[in-house]
């Protein structure tokens, strides 16, 4: 167990109130889906609280949008526990799996080979739900950032499965890709009922607002996953891609991924302001944006401490 250093996070914590009503329609869902027809499927779903990880990012969403974005949630990580939960992954079998979910996604109905079970029907109506409540656009980019989560994935599993360690920058690069980050941040507008133009969404000062969010979410993500990706990772974490490239003990390279993420913490608010307006037809739908990126990383920080994902792992 590696002591993780204190860190400093200025965003306020928030929880809905309605993450309760939320697990109950959460729990309903994946029993009618298959994935808790037995007890560890139940004691997966209840420990790992999607419900609250939703409920810290999105504490203003409706209850019926909080039940979707749970079950949402939910299922990126039971397809992170597929792709990514094991020190020897078989890149070939992983690829059909992620070809055969993308295929479901841009509307093919073929039977699925690999890409099956509750994992499929949950992806099934999840998206059934999206394409009927949101516009193409926002269809087009959540498509596009689940591609890019996937690819990400499968990077990090070659590199496995060929022994190659990741250096820092190279490791921050994939991190990006890999992290589900992207798709929290779209899901703001599903949770707050707004849209962004693309010109608006794909606007630098936005993106780098967003890169800096994931940064923030996905490095905290790995000091309080370190012990679990010392056994299967294969290097793929931002303490041990630096212990790795510069030669110092995890306990150093633990202090400087911690220094590393205050610095990115420090600079989150001045990358905020540097937004500018885009006139009021589209200022809420912006400030909703930015909101939700900053209630990803103090969500995601909260989650990450209380899970059951996590819990046990650092102290």
């Amino acid at each position: 167990m590696f002591a993780i250093p204190p860190v400093d996070c200025p965003l306020a914590s928030r929880l809905s109130p309605h993450v309760a009503l939320a697990e109950q329609d959460l729990t309903g869902w994946a029993r009618k889906c298959g994935l808790i027809s037995d007890g560890d499927g139940q004691s997966w779903l209840a420990g790992e609280a999607y419900a609250g990880h939703a409920g810290r990012i999105f504490p203003d969403a409706r209850p019926d949008d909080l039940a979707l974005l749970a079950m949402i949630f939910a299922w990126f990580y039971l397809v992170d526990d597929v792709c990514d939960g094991t020190a020897h992954p078989e890149p070939p079998r992983l690829r059909r799996f992620v070809t055969e979910l993308l295929a479901l996604l841009h509307g093919s109905d073929r039977p699925t080979e690999v890409f099956a079970g509750p994992a499929r029907l949950m992806l099934t109506e999840i998206w059934a739900v999206l394409r009927e409540r949101m516009p193409d656009a926002w269809q087009a980019r959540f498509t596009d950032a689940v591609a890019v989560h996937l690819d990400g994935v499968l990077t990090e599993a070659e590199n496995k499965a060929a022994g190659h360690l990741p250096g820092v920058d190279e490791y921050v690069e994939l991190r990006r890709a890999a992290s589900a980050a992207e798709v929290s941040h779209l899901l703001t507008e599903l949770a707050t009922h707004t849209h962004l133009p693309d010109a608006i969404y794909h606007h630098p000062a936005l993106r780098e607002v967003r890169l800096a969010g994931t940064d923030l979410l996905s490095w905290f993500n790995d000091l309080y996953s370190l012990d679990k990706d010392i056994a299967t990772a294969g290097g793929h974490n931002l303490v041990l891609a630096i212990s790795h490239e510069r030669r110092v003990s995890i306990e150093a390279a633990v202090q400087e991924a911690v220094d590393m993420w205050q610095e990115r913490m420090d600079g989150f608010a001045p990358l905020r302001a540097r937004v500018p307006s885009f006139g009021a037809q589209f200022d809420p739908a912006v400030h909703a944006h930015l909101d939700g990126v900053a209630g990803s990383v103090r969500g995601t920080l909260d989650w990450t401490v209380v899970s059951g994902r996590y819990r046990g792992e650092t102290r």
